[in-house]
């Protein structure tokens, strides 16, 4: 019993020496300039095996990971047929080309842009449901509309380019 007492006392004591040590050294390194003096240890080591590892990586995915340059058609030699002149192309333009002409929007613009594409202009009066009053308009207007190749660039905009006022 009494060399029970004696180990766990001598346990306290180690204990207790211990923490005033590292109580000291941590105050006194509080008020010390900071040295640079790191240890090397197996886990140091593997942690900055992990970082630069992580770091090469992240370099390596940005890079691979860089926008390529755009191959979109930057001249599209039937632009001004897309609102900007008094034609409008029928197999290309937004329904809000169709606001320069009175009568054809909404109704007789929003058939146009979803049926198509057309061959001509002829085609428009074979779209599905047109009334006789809404072929009418498109015949007023005959002259001002064209049907050219369709773009895959501007036929996806055609009902809604996400434009509001």
């Amino acid at each position: 019993m009494l060399a029970s007492m004696i180990i766990r006392y001598t346990r306290r004591l180690h204990l207790h020496t211990f923490y005033l040590c590292s109580l000291t050294h941590s105050t006194v390194a509080a008020f010390a300039p900071n040295a640079s003096t790191q240890t090397s240890t197996a886990l140091n080591a593997e942690s900055d095996g992990r970082r630069e590892f992580i770091s090469k990586a992240a370099l390596a995915a940005a890079a691979f990971a860089a926008p390529a340059a755009a191959n979109a058609v930057v001249d599209y030699e039937n632009i001004q047929y897309l609102g900007g002149s008094n034609i409008v192309d029928v197999n290309n333009a937004n329904i809000r080309a169709y606001l320069k002409m009175p009568g054809m929007y909404p109704s007789v613009a929003g058939k146009i842009v979803s049926h198509g594409p057309y061959s001509g202009v002829g085609d428009l009066y074979k779209i599905d449901n047109l009334t006789p009053r809404e072929a009418e308009v498109i015949k007023k207007y005959e002259a001002r509309l064209t049907a050219k190749t369709p773009s895959p660039d501007y036929v996806i905009d055609r009902i809604n380019n996400g434009l509001y006022r």
